[in-house]
């Protein structure tokens, strides 16, 4: 029987390329993402399947689980991402709000939509958080995104708890630099601030990432990956990057990001 993953955030960086590993793996893929046009773009190159979903949005999440098979193997739940990168004293409260219903309540709400599904597995199921370095450091002027992914940590670890003799696997992986659309992003579309970011280092790519979350997946049913931290060789913490053309390591602003 083909088994079936569903990863979300899948219209650009670590979801796309999870979306392609999996389909070369030979799972029957189920994609969200609010970016219609991309996920459209990349049905049609893996031939899996898209359809809109708003991970901050209960109703959009019910829509889309309403759309999957009866029986969920694999859950990703890549879908989040940083705002801002202010002191506490100057938060953004939006920002920081939209940062806890990405990347926290958006991972609660899709666990608890599927699990009816990954429940029916009769091989097993699987659930992978996407998770940052951000989860187990914190960096200037990261308390906003720092505490969301320390937040989504707990989760993940009472996850485990929670399900423990169920055949459930719980995983999550925390990167740290990722040359992504994350920093774009985060800096409100300042393309010139977000390539400072991963100036002079070689970061990870979205296919590094992709690799361990199916690696992690594909380990036999008795074996459990808590949690992988990876992050590029030029980078040792959160705020201590290797720069080309330096003999010290820095802190500069961004190089806090993570995934």
């Amino acid at each position: 029987m083909t088994k079936v993953c569903v990863v979300t955030g899948a219209s650009s960086g670590i979801g796309e390329e999870t979306v392609r590993q999996f389909c070369l793996q030979g799972f029957r893929v189920f994609m969200g993402a609010r970016r219609l046009d991309r996920i459209r773009k990349l049905a049609e190159e893996t031939g899996a399947t898209g359809l809109p979903l708003d991970v901050s949005d209960t109703s959009s999440v019910r829509s889309f689980v309403r759309e999957l098979p009866d029986t969920v193997h694999v859950l990703v739940n890549n879908a989040g991402g940083a705002q801002g990168l202010e002191p506490v004293t100057e938060m953004a409260e939006e920002d920081w709000l939209s940062m806890y219903q990405s990347n926290v309540l958006g991972t609660a709400r899709m666990i608890r939509e599927v699990f009816p599904r990954l429940s029916r597995s009769q091989e097993g199921s699987h659930v992978v958080n996407v998770g940052s370095i951000a989860a187990i450091e914190t960096y200037l002027g990261g308390a906003g995104y720092t505490g969301a992914k320390h937040a989504l940590r707990a989760l993940t670890d009472t996850l485990r708890l929670e399900w423990m003799g169920l055949p459930i696997r719980v995983t999550e992986v925390d990167p740290g630099l990722v040359e992504t659309e994350f920093s774009i992003v985060r800096f409100s579309g300042d393309t010139r601030r977000a390539a400072k970011v991963y100036e002079g280092m070689e970061p990870l790519v979205a296919k590094d990432v992709a690799d361990a979350i199916v690696w992690s997946v594909t380990r036999p049913p008795h074996v459990n990956i808590d949690q992988l931290v990876i992050r590029p060789r030029d980078q040792a913490r959160a705020d201590k990057v290797h720069r080309r053309g330096e003999n010290r390591r820095i802190q500069d602003e961004g190089s806090g990001k993570v995934l």
